[in-house]
């Protein structure tokens, strides 16, 4: 019996979509202003997050639920710390930490893998897929406002061991709608996507002071003051595209 799971996940996120993708930070973002601290920031948090999630994908590779939506070729750890030892150098080990938002966002993982292992479909679902869907035009964007060169600080978004991502995103989504849960379990996962936003709003949310101090209030005010809808899906790595 298929759960429909991708389908519940699009409809049932609509919402923290539309409100992640007001955030000024990813506003801006979208926008081709890019400040370098910012980022780096920003990509050490993610190698946090990601580390977590993909140890704990790990563990449960042979999980009833989970084992149908474990694909290693996903795993973003290894890319990101490529992007790090460019932004931080050769000894960026000693200069990376997570932040307060990131730290809870890894504390909610660690939490889930312990209690309820199947609710990590949320997160996996939430970040892999919009990776997947965002991730050459947030290359390009990256690229331009930092001035980098071809594959430079830039590998985040490189997927070296999936062929046709388009392809890839059809098969996970079937994937995750013929997953063997019942309808309360699915909206437990639905509940989770949400938070993952949350979680995620938070992460972007703490990099706006870096930002305004490099661009400037004004600036900021300027480029996040109309509300957006739709056209900034891809900078908080939506899934639905």
């Amino acid at each position: 019996m298929s759960s429909n799971l991708a389908t519940k996940l699009r409809e049932g996120t609509k919402k923290s979509h539309t409100m992640a993708e007001n955030v000024g930070f990813v506003k801006c973002f979208l926008k081709g202003v890019v400040e370098k601290e910012s980022y780096r920031k920003l990509v050490a948090n993610l190698y946090f997050v990601y580390g977590a999630m993909e140890e704990e994908m790990e563990k449960h590779k042979h999980h009833p639920i989970l084992q149908h939506i474990y694909y290693p070729q996903l795993n973003r750890k290894a890319s990101l710390e490529e992007d790090l030892a460019y932004y931080f150098g050769p000894n960026w080990r000693d200069q990376v930490a997570p932040s307060s938002a990131g730290s809870a966002y890894v504390e909610r993982i660690r939490q889930l893998s312990a209690t309820e292992p199947e609710l990590l479909v949320a997160h996996s679902y939430t970040r892999y897929l919009g990776d997947l869907s965002g991730g050459q035009i947030l290359k390009g964007i990256a690229q331009k406002a930092m001035g980098l060169s071809d594959g430079v600080g830039t590998s985040f978004y490189e997927f070296q061991d999936i062929s046709d991502e388009k392809e890839f995103k059809n098969t996970y989504r079937e994937a995750m709608n013929n997953l063997p849960i019942d309808d309360a379990t699915a909206e437990r996962i639905v509940d989770e996507a949400n938070a993952a936003f949350g979680m995620n709003m938070k992460m972007f949310n703490e990099l706006e002071g870096n930002l305004i101090k490099a661009i400037g209030q004004m600036l900021f005010n300027t480029l996040t003051r109309r509300r957006t809808r739709g056209a900034t899906e891809l900078a908080v790595q939506a899934p639905n595209s």
